[in-house]
């Protein structure tokens, strides 16, 4: 194909890249051109533990179709392993141009029963571990004027899952993270964006039935992700996939109704709840600094 997506030249580091979604995006990547760097620390999905061989089998699936590969085995929480990872990176291809932020674990549990170290863990690996090895590519993005991230976030940040409330909040902050980074890189052509996937992987085999799992595949998703660090990626998108099928997530906010200042109260917002509330001309909100400003200038009367 003429418009075929490719990487050739290119360097990619994918965290969490040992299985499921992480292992089909550096897989795709690498068949597409990529150099690709396969993170993974080996741990299980609550986060113990630890081994660097499902990194290497998927460094020598890859060699094996003649792409090249290295594999890493840094916790994505580690300073040093991280570091440690990106200098590596840097010494072998002398760049990086993709960073997929994929790696997770789960510690389900109703908030009754949640431990605060089952809060702290999830919040250090999905936020910390996003953040960390974002913030160790980015002056080098920067300084290429050309880099593509994306993040891993979740409807259950989004929309809420019972027993989620650490994973929940974690991936709600990744995408404020997303939001600020889009519109700190735009002027160097980095781009930022988002994937909420649904896919069959060790962290959900246990919560569907085998024949629903069958249906989300992670190869049903990375086609998306491999778009959004594709040069003609938007920046700024939430994508959810799973199962063959793409949607965009997006923060919208309503009109609104100005109340004025003088005697403001409760029973006001009370009373108005339907006109705050009314959908028809709510906006999606991409850039919310400008957009938010120009709002509270119309509803002021400026």
């Amino acid at each position: 194909m003429a418009d075929e997506i490719r990487f050739d030249g290119q360097v990619a580091i994918v965290t969490g890249a040992g299985g499921g979604l992480g292992r089909q995006h550096a897989l795709e990547l690498a068949r597409r051109g990529a150099k690709v760097v396969v993170n993974d620390l080996g741990g299980s999905v609550d986060g113990s533990g630890g081994s660097s061989d499902a990194a290497k089998a998927v460094v020598a699936e890859i060699e094996a179709f003649g792409g090249q590969a290295i594999a890493h085995g840094a916790s994505v929480t580690d300073d040093a392993g991280v570091a440690d990872m990106v200098k590596t990176t840097m010494e072998k291809w002398g760049r990086i141009d993709i960073l997929v932020a994929n790696a997770g674990i789960l510690r389900d549990r109703t908030l009754s029963k949640m431990e605060l170290a089952d809060f702290e863990a999830v919040i250090q690996v999905h936020v910390f571990g996003t953040f960390k090895p974002i913030k160790a590519v980015w002056d080098i993005m920067k300084a290429q004027n050309y880099g593509r991230i994306v993040v891993t976030t979740s409807s259950s940040g989004m929309y809420g899952n019972f027993g989620q409330s650490n994973y929940g909040a974690a991936k709600m902050a990744v995408l404020g993270l997303m939001n600020t980074l889009k519109l700190e890189g735009a002027k160097n052509n980095v781009k930022v964006n988002a994937i909420s996937p649904v896919a069959a992987t060790r962290m959900t085999e246990g919560l569907m039935p085998p024949e629903v799992l069958e249906k989300l595949k992670p190869e049903y998703v990375t086609p998306g992700v491999v778009y959004l660090v594709s040069e003609d990626a938007p920046t700024g998108a939430i994508l959810t996939a799973g199962a063959g099928a793409f949607a965009l997530s997006r923060i919208f906010e309503t009109e609104g109704v100005y109340l004025g200042e003088g005697g403001l109260s409760a029973e006001e917002v009370r009373d108005n709840w339907d006109r705050i509330t009314a959908e028809p001309d709510q906006k999606a909100y991409f850039n919310g600094g400008e957009q938010g400003a120009k709002f509270f200038r119309k509803l002021a009367g400026g």
